[in-house]
């Protein structure tokens, strides 16, 4: 098995859009998951969003693969703080169920932060749900942790839709 990732191109778009509603099929549900999909997930439908990305020059976006399949994808983005230094944000990062714990994910973070050094980023963000214990170690692996706690009071009755 060969795990590898690189920068996405237009001939991944059949992926990244099947990828992306596997992403909010898989989040929405979690806690935290309605509101991020309401809020910080990407548009719907996702994998336009993901397209237009590809031509943005503050954004890169990635794939991963196992023996050149695409099993997963990356997004990332920079942005210029007021004190005039860089944040590179990690907006999507995610590999299909059965392709995890195999190097893809890996190898996918390891070319965005590649891509922020590049950038000349001073530090990377990224979001993991709350609970979400496999997505957060994960971005601990990589040196990310927590510098702020948002917390939320949901004040929708239960049985609202």
């Amino acid at each position: 098995m060969n795990e590898a990732a690189r920068r996405a191109t237009s001939d991944d778009e059949p992926a990244l859009r099947r990828l992306a509603d596997e992403v909010l099929t898989e989040l929405t549900p979690q806690r935290g998951g309605r509101l991020w999909a309401s809020r910080e997930a990407r548009p719907h439908p996702p994998g336009d969003s993901i397209m237009a990305a590809l031509g943005d020059a503050r954004r890169v976006v990635v794939v991963g693969t196992i023996d050149r399949v695409v099993v997963g994808y990356g997004v990332a983005h920079h942005e210029d703080l007021r004190d005039g230094t860089r944040l590179g944000v990690v907006e999507d990062l995610f590999v299909e169920p059965d392709a995890r714990g195999v190097g893809v994910g890996e190898a996918m973070m390891e070319l965005l932060v590649a891509w922020c050094v590049q950038q000349r980023c001073h530090g990377v963000d990224a979001l993991a749900l709350p609970g979400n214990r496999a997505a957060k170690n994960f971005f601990e692996r990589f040196g990310l942790t927590a510098r702020a706690i948002v917390v939320h009071r949901d004040l929708t009755p239960e049985d609202a839709p």
